[in-house]
This record gives C-alpha cells, sequence and structure tokens, in this order.
C-alpha cells in the first residue's frame, strides 16, 4: 500500500508555531483556507503528519513506552532519567509528547470544524475525512491522559491567543476518557473501513480495545477487539520475522507513514542500533535487558527471539540483535524492530501504531478477566502462540489466574520494544489496586518501588511539564511534583 507523504504547504498552514510578523499579504488561516476537496485532503495530511514528531512516533511515545519498563535500559543521558524513573516537570519527553500531542490535536480540531463546511466534494469522502480527524484527536487524547491523567480538552483549533482560548483548565480524566470514546465511535462509524497506512474504522475499533481494556471494561474492550478480528482484511503475518520492518502488511491496523525524508523521517533506528547499520556510534537508546532476553530464550521454540543468523552488526534474532565486535557502544543486545536503513536519522521504515495480533491478545485478557470460558480465551492466546511457533497452551489447569499470566507474558513477548509495555505495566498496577485479587507478576508499582526504593503511586503518571504550568496559571501539577 501507498505511503503517505506530505505536502508541505499544508504543514505551514496547520503548525502551531509562530510566524514572522508582516502585513503585505493577506493571512492565510484556516477559516479562509479551507474552500475546496484538495483543502480537506492537505488539512487531513497534516494532522497525520503530526504524528511524525520527534515527542510522539518519531521517538519520545516509543522511548517512554520502553525505557521506564523492565525491557530495556540505557547509559545514554538522555534517557536515563526514563531508566531510573526519576523524570521532573522540565524532562525533555515529559514536554516533548505533552506538546506535540496537543500540536496534533490542533490540526484535527481544524479538519473537524471547516471540512463540514465544504460544500463542493463528495458526501461519502467528507465523512470519511472528520471520521479520520476523530481518530486522531482520540489517538493523542488517549496517548495524554494515560501519561498525565486530566488535561485540557481543547475541542476547537487555536485560533487566538486570548487567555479564554489558550489557559484552559485540566478536565477530569472521566472526561477525557469520555471525549476518546466518542471521538473513536465517530471514527468507527465515519472513517474508510480498512486502511493501515491511513485511520480506519478498525482503527478506531483497536484503540477503542486498548481505552477499553484501560479503564477495565472488559465486555467492551472484547466486543471491540472481535470487531477487529472479524474484519477479513487483517490477518496475522506467516511469520514474525516478516513483520518487520512494517510497510503495510496483512497484519497492520494502522501504522505510521516515514518516507525517508526531511519532512517525513523516522529516528529510531539510528536511535537503536549498533554501528553498522546504525549510521553513527554512541550510546544507544532501549537497550534490551538480560532479564527480557532470558525469558525471550527461556522457550528455544519461539520464533521471535531464537537466534535466525548473522547480519551487520551481529546475530539477528528477530525481536533483537546480539551485536557483534565493534565500539563499546556497538557490542550487546540491540531492539531489531526497525530494520531497515536508518538513512542518518532520516529512516524510511514505518512504526506500527497497533496490529492484528495484538487485538488477539486483548480479546484474551479481557475474556479471561471476565470470567469467560478458559477455551474462549485460549483460541485467541494460541494464535499468537502458534504464529510464534509455540505449542497450544495446556488447558488443563489454565485457571483465570494462570491464563492471565500467560496473557501478560505472551504480551511482553509478542509487542517487546514497539512501545507498548509501559503502559500495559501501568495498567496492571491500576487493576491491582482496583481489585486487590488481581495479582499480575510485574507492574508498574513494583518498577517504581525497585528504581525509587518506595511505591508512590505519584509515578504512575508524569507530571505536567513545567513551561505549561508557567504559562497557564489555570493548571494545577501532578501530586509528587
Amino acid at each position: 500500500m501507498k505511503k503517505l507523504f506530505i505536502p508541505v504547504f499544508a504543514l505551514m498552514l496547520l503548525s502551531s508555531c509562530d510566524v514572522l510578523e508582516k502585513d503585505p499579504l493577506p493571512a492565510i488561516s484556516p477559516a479562509n483556507f479551507f474552500k475546496t476537496k484538495d483543502d480537506a485532503e492537505a488539512g487531513i495530511t497534516a494532522a497525520y503528519d503530526a504524528l511524525q514528531g520527534t515527542g510522539l512516533w518519531s521517538q519520545d511515545l516509543i522511548v517512554v513506552g520502553e525505557m521506564p519498563s523492565d525491557n530495556c535500559t540505557s547509559t545514554n543521558g538522555d534517557v536515563t532519567t526514563l531508566d531510573r524513573i526519576a523524570w521532573t516537570p522540565t524532562t525533555s519527553q515529559v514536554t516533548n509528547i505533552f506538546r506535540d500531542s496537543y500540536i496534533g490535536i490542533n490540526r484535527a480540531n481544524a479538519v473537524i470544524k471547516y471540512v463540514p463546511t465544504i460544500s463542493n466534494m463528495l458526501a461519502q469522502r467528507r465523512d470519511e475525512i472528520l471520521g479520520e480527524a476523530y481518530f486522531l484527536r482520540g489517538l493523542h487524547y488517549f496517548n495524554l491522559v494515560k501519561l498525565y491523567g486530566g488535561v485540557p480538552l481543547r475541542l476547537e483549533p487555536t485560533e487566538s491567543g486570548a487567555p479564554s482560548v489558550v489557559a484552559l483548565p485540566r478536565a477530569s480524566v472521566d472526561a477525557v476518557y469520555g471525549q476518546i470514546i466518542s471521538d473513536l465511535t465517530l471514527a468507527a462509524e465515519k472513517a474508510p473501513a480498512a486502511k493501515s497506512n491511513r485511520a480506519s474504522q478498525a482503527a478506531a475499533n483497536a484503540i477503542l480495545a486498548r481505552v477499553y481494556l484501560t479503564q477495565r471494561q472488559w465486555a467492551s474492550a472484547a466486543t471491540a477487539a472481535n470487531k477487529v478480528l472479524a474484519n477479513k482484511s487483517y490477518s496475522l503475518n506467516s511469520s514474525f520475522k516478516s513483520l518487520f520492518p512494517a510497510d503495510n502488511k496483512g497484519e497492520s491496523i494502522f501504522e505510521i507513514q516515514n518516507s525517508g525524508a526531511l519532512d517525513g523521517n523516522n529516528i529510531l533506528p539510528d536511535l537503536l542500533l549498533p554501528n553498522p547499520p546504525a549510521t553513527y556510534s554512541f550510546p544507544k537508546f532501549n537497550i534490551p535487558t538480560d532479564e527480557l532476553i532470558q525469558l525471550g530464550l527461556s522457550n528455544s521454540a519461539d520464533k521471535r527471539w531464537a537466534l535466525i543468523g548473522p547480519m551487520p552488526g551481529g546475530q539477528d534474532h528477530a525481536s533483537y540483535i546480539d551485536g557483534g565486535p565493534g565500539t563499546g557502544n556497538d557490542n550487546g543486545p540491540f531492539v531489531y524492530k526497525w530494520p531497515g536503513n536508518p538513512n542518518a536519522f532520516n529512516s524510511p521504515d514505518n512504526t506500527y501504531v497497533v496490529r492484528l495480533a495484538e487485538m488477539y491478545l486483548t480479546y484474551a485478557e479481557a475474556a479471561n478477566e471476565q470470567g469467560s470460558p478458559a477455551a474462549d480465551v485460549l483460541a485467541k492466546l494460541n494464535e499468537v502462540r502458534k504464529r510464534a511457533g509455540l505449542a497450544d497452551f495446556p488447558a488443563a489447569g489454565a485457571t483465570k489466574e494462570v491464563l492471565r499470566a500467560e496473557i501478560d507474558k505472551q504480551r511482553r513477548l509478542e509487542l517487546a520494544f514497539e512501545g507498548e509495555r509501559w503502559y500495559d505495566l501501568l495498567r496492571y498496577a491500576r487493576h491491582e489496586l482496583a481489585d486487590a485479587s488481581a495479582k499480575h507478576a510485574k507492574t508498574a508499582l513494583d518498577l517504581i518501588a525497585e528504581k525509587r526504593g518506595t511505591r508512590d503511586v505519584n509515578y504512575l503518571l508524569f507530571p505536567i511539564p513545567q513551561n505549561e504550568i508557567n504559562n497557564n496559571a489555570q493548571l494545577q501539577q501532578n501530586l509528587g511534583y
């Protein structure tokens, strides 16, 4: 399928950055830009471009999804604060994710406000574009609420610097989740049916499944995941290794499109890989932990971790490289889920946001937690195990607790390094806090205690960035910061 390329004019128009103040030419604003179907397409394309921000899938969302967890570590000073769970309101990733998420929200808001006013285009395509914009806005707010808790709900494009427009208070967590569900539900009605290079109805249902799983709404999570599983446009890749690099393959539900050009770049491969194949040698981000590697290698049949053979830079183990000779920076294990050309911080490798294997595991987890028969849980769980080269999980003795442990383990092994582990650990911590009988092998609170010396629940959230606090008197900081 085609990758999505970004018109430069659209980026300039919908950027949230200020430009030089000059008077001679009439100002171009969203209000006088959105006039034709081409303008609508340019607007939604600019909204997609925001996903490539450094604070989002080009770097920080993936890094934050792994570095505080038990999957990864690093000696690189840019991420050791995350590794130690010692972030502050001025930590760069804390600032970047918040900033870039609202850039994306602002662009989606412009589309949602103005595209309905365009009459000279097909009604179906107009609705699809709106569905795509609702999906993107819901996705951004989901990232924000998971990391920061309640945040300002901006549902209109920012077209004025007036305090009443820019200085909004934080909405409650429940209000933010309500908006996310509303946006994704609209996306599931309006967006195109099934595409991986654009938002789709299937992608909306997949993220809804994540949302409901995070909220412990088990029946709704299972229903949303099952809608995706029932969509015959998607199927598991026959081999795990063939999934990488991401490139709109049959398993992909939604992924970030990268062109390898300056206007659409992916810097992750150069941050993660040894040199060679990376362009430069320096202490890399997201180094796999020994504990995770040993877990992956504990079953020699597991094709996600077993030795495949040599590659530039070491030995290929599908999910990771066992680094070969080189400088100290280039020895040891490295993430290998972006195996294409790093291209000097401009890799064309795409990045998965959500893929089908996760939906099998999400359905299994939700079904198990709501007490569905073990056979129903195992039918989905075993699809992922079989593709990995593992035998079916035995039905004998498959209690709710046993299945919970196995589902947690398979999520970790299947989705390792894809930016989901910390969010899973946060879910597990809140699950245990809400239900003392729900025990997980490890939660975010276990790691917080290990790295900080106390089970400090305040570190289940990031702080609000300090520059946001400084610029908006209505914002209150999260507890503990």
